[in-house]
């Protein structure tokens, strides 16, 4: 009986001796848990006049989301998006420009120059991230693509001979043409230089560029009407808002009218007109998200030098091309990206 009520005693004093051992072991692993700093969420705003995509990952703007996540952050965890997007509405820029302000975000991305202008007015120390601008130079956003001091950086994705460029390749596909259509936002300070470009360069090949505004999407059918009157061979135009939230249209329209149409990416083409040439604004919102991770982790945008585009995009689609009754030079197919069947 004693025997057995010794072994008792020795083993419960056993089992005491490993739990408090165990609760040792276990006390510095929960104070160094309870000690150690919660991970930062970082706070981004998002500006952009455009519509918001149906899915942000079959749009360019996706390009961000990507980006952000191949360095780390992932919303919902460590980092939250205050998207605001203007439906086409440039009035309403200045306002929520100043909401992001007023949420004393980390960094702000602008997107479009129109945007860039307004967030810029809303903030002086904000870092501001440039997405698709004109020239930010002549623009006054920044000193110099170097050296940009103040609070804004980011990629560009013009340059200034793309617009001759794009006559040229029309010129390729579409021999003979004399007048071309210039669809252009006016209130897009980059068509504006875009304008000038393709007006220099056309002189060289005597072609007359002809620009047609577009103020809004309803503005879309006449300004088609207009080149139709003008007797015009060919559109070049570029990216913006307005004309991003009617591509479906501008590409029947031009196909209606037998008109071979040139932009400056991709998502023309998918839609049906005939050619894109340009950097990849997917890429550049991609590469956005860069120069938001160097001010997160301290850089300066004063600090932060403004990428040039080193890449250009070719990419045809080849049933317009057929339904036009062109065909695609050589030289164009060899240096296309992709011909989209």
């Amino acid at each position: 009986m004693n025997h057995d009520l010794n072994k008792r005693r020795l083993t419960l004093a056993a089992l005491a001796t490993l739990g408090a051992g165990a609760l040792a072991n276990t006390l510095p692993a929960f104070a160094q848990a309870q000690s150690k700093p919660a991970e930062k969420i970082w706070r981004v705003g998002f500006l952009n006049s455009r519509r918001r995509p149906a899915s942000f990952d079959a749009d360019f703007i996706g390009g961000f989301l990507l980006g952000m996540r191949e360095r780390g952050y992932v919303e919902g965890k460590n980092l939250v998006i205050e998207w605001r997007f203007a439906d086409d509405n440039l009035a309403r820029l200045a306002a929520f420009a100043e909401e992001l302000v007023q949420l004393k975000v980390d960094a702000i991305v602008a997107g479009g120059p129109q945007v860039i202008r307004a967030v810029q007015q809303a903030t002086a120390t904000i870092p501001i991230v440039m997405a698709v601008p004109g020239d930010p130079v002549r623009a006054g956003f920044i000193k110099s693509l170097a050296y940009p001091g103040g609070n804004i950086t980011g990629a560009m994705v013009n340059a200034g001979d793309l617009f001759a460029k794009r006559l040229e390749m029309l010129l390729e596909i579409s021999p003979g043409l004399t007048r071309v259509a210039f669809l252009m936002n006016p209130g897009n300070p980059g068509h504006v230089e875009g304008l000038a470009n393709l007006q220099a360069g056309a002189q060289k090949v005597r072609v007359k560029i002809l620009p047609i505004e577009a103020h809004s999407p309803q503005d879309i059918v006449p300004a088609f009407a207009a080149m139709k009157r003008e007797k015009v061979g060919g559109v070049i135009t570029q990216p913006d808002a307005i004309f991003i939230a009617s591509l479906q249209q501008v590409a029947e329209l031009a196909l209606k009218q037998r008109l071979p149409l040139i932009s400056g990416i991709r998502e023309y083409v998918d839609a049906g007109c005939l050619m894109s040439y340009g950097a990849s604004f997917r890429d550049n919102y991609r590469r956005a998200a860069y120069f938001v991770d160097r001010i997160f982790k301290g850089t300066k945008p004063a600090d932060l030098p403004v990428e040039w585009p080193t890449k250009f995009e070719l990419f045809i689609n080849g049933k317009t091309a057929k339904a036009l009754g062109l065909k695609i030079p050589h030289s164009l197919l060899i240096t296309a990206e992709k011909v989209i069947e």
